[in-house]
């Protein structure tokens, strides 16, 4: 199975979740309570150690989506809307949550742990969020303190950051 991620390379960008698997997850995440599309968004973040955070771009048009099919309702609550998922949403998600179903070919059903599977172990994500915290501390250090350093730091500091980035590279490639 591949997984695709959503992540920026150059101008290139990926999908954390399989195409069509974002309504499944949306679903999953509301089918014990009501969720506003901000705490869906915040969910997955949460889920994800703040590895991934979906775009509002992402999220709405996947409740509209959603709502069309009549798999989800959505009514105002202080200022937000929330969504409920409907009895069809949760025949929907069940039928392809069934392990047993017996319709279609194996590549056709589709399973929570798929759903979920692009955001990893609980514990990479863990370390993938320290990563990224440590990285924003490096940036905010450098935005910070850089400029008001002299021509012969900064190009101490970018050698620093270029050797740091030949290694991550060589490990990410072994």
């Amino acid at each position: 199975m591949s997984r695709e991620h959503d992540y920026s390379h150059g101008s290139r960008r990926r999908r954390w979740f399989r195409k069509g698997n974002l309504k499944y997850v949306v679903l999953d995440l509301i089918k014990d309570e009501p969720r506003s599309g901000y705490d869906i968004i915040i969910a997955l973040e949460v889920r994800s150690h703040g590895v991934y955070t979906p775009s509002s771009g992402a999220i709405y048009p996947a409740l509209q989506m959603l709502h069309d099919m009549g798999y989800v309702t959505s009514e105002e609550q202080d200022g937000r809307k929330t969504y409920t998922i409907t009895d069809e949403g949760r025949s929907f998600l069940k039928e392809r949550t069934d392990a047993d179903a017996s319709a279609g070919t194996e590549q056709h059903r589709h399973h929570t742990k798929d759903w979920w599977d692009p955001l990893g172990s609980s514990d990479d994500l863990r370390q993938m969020g320290q990563i990224m915290a440590e990285y924003g501390k490096l940036g905010a250090l450098l935005s910070a303190q850089l400029v008001a350093s002299g021509s012969e730091k900064i190009a101490r500091v970018k050698n620093v950051i270029v050797e740091a980035h030949r290694k991550i590279e060589a490990i990410l490639k072994d």
